[in-house]
């Protein structure tokens, strides 16, 4: 067998790299990651080099790719149980900040100005199927 290392996935930031990579490697896969040093130094590089490459052996690549595919990619509610877009039923949901309203604009301006967090911030949910945004009750 092959010792290269072919990528599996790219990602933006190295903390979800780090965290996919704890996974697959708890199944005896051997993980190798490319470019998270240097987008630690510099987030804003992320997308000029193409992100973080998670890469495995070439003959795990079926293997991990089984494991990548069941792991949830997107929202869930309080009980474990995928959110469906209210809309087209997809399951394919976004959870996302907003500011639609006088008092999130009020926060948002001030946490700018006093380098503060945001006090306030108005959450929702965005179908990326339908671009349907909804709240959950």
């Amino acid at each position: 067998m092959s010792d290269t290392f072919k990528t599996m996935v790219r990602y933006q930031y190295p903390t979800e790299a780090q965290i996919i990579k704890g996974r697959l490697e708890a199944d005896g896969i051997q993980v190798f990651l490319s470019g998270n040093l240097t987008i630690d130094t510099d987030p804003l590089v992320s997308n000029a080099i193409g992100g973080v490459k998670l890469k495995v052996l070439s003959q795990d690549t079926l293997k991990a790719q089984y494991i990548l595919d069941s792991i949830k990619k997107y929202s869930i509610d309080d009980d474990g149980n995928a959110i469906n877009c209210p809309n087209c039923k997809n399951q394919n949901i976004e959870l996302f900040s907003t500011i639609k309203d006088a008092k999130s604009l009020f926060w948002f301006i001030f946490g700018v100005l006093f380098s503060s967090l945001p006090f306030y911030t108005k959450h929702k949910y965005r179908c990326e199927d339908c671009k349907t945004e909804f709240d959950i009750k």
